[in-house]
């Protein structure tokens, strides 16, 4: 994706839920995961209901699929260097936090249904990591998860078949009975991200327990 493109998706995120970061900042103390976050973005504005399609052909919705702390990619399978690079990333941050005693699931949503069957987003899953989600859906599907996580994609003009899509590239951690914790950009290592879902995971199980 452009420089330009991605920029203009990173100021469209930081916009919709700067409000909410605004809050967060404006409260200090009263946000329990200040000191997890990088920055001073936060809040409940991204995420929501969704309902797609697994790699077996059924159908889930969030409900089903984040049951446990996750990180959510959108992205898509022909993408040449950039989806599998992040997946890989946020693969080997689950990997480290599992060695920590953390167990978090790996999710990618593909943003190009057309061309990702559920077939093809299972294997795609598979060879990144054995617990990754592939989920795919129907336009309609896809386009409503988008809308909910506040996420942007443009089929680029061209060949029908070949075609590359622009889209924004954050991962966002999504915890249990909390919702939208915190988002990850590339340039997050996979250490950087297993550490900051480590303390989010941390402050949760305090919160919850309180």
């Amino acid at each position: 994706m452009s420089k330009t493109l991605a920029a203009l998706a990173a100021a469209t995120v930081v916009g919709l839920i700067g409000g909410s970061g605004l809050y967060v900042y404006l409260q200090g103390k009263s946000d329990p995961f200040a000191q997890c976050r990088s920055g001073q973005v936060g809040g409940g504005s991204i995420g929501g209901p969704f309902t797609l399609v697994d790699g077996t052909g059924k159908t889930v919705t969030d409900k089903d699929v984040l049951t446990q702390p996750s990180l959510v990619y959108f992205g898509y399978t022909f993408c040449p260097d950039v989806c599998p690079l992040d997946n890989q990333r946020n693969a080997e941050a689950v990997d480290i936090l599992e060695e920590r005693g953390i167990e978090v699931t790996p999710v990618f949503i593909s943003i190009d249904p057309a061309r990702d069957t559920p077939e093809v987003v299972a294997d795609f899953a598979a060879n990144l990591h054995p617990r990754m989600i592939g989920l795919t859906g129907s336009e309609e599907q896809v386009k409503a998860a988008s809308q909910a996580y506040k996420t942007y994609y443009r089929k680029q003009d061209g060949d029908e078949e070949y075609y590359l899509v622009d889209h924004s590239t954050f991962t966002y951690l999504m915890l249990p009975g909390i919702g939208f914790a915190d988002f990850f950009k590339r340039e997050d290592t996979a250490d950087q991200m297993a550490d900051r879902v480590a303390c989010f995971v941390t402050a949760a199980t305090e919160v919850q327990g309180n």
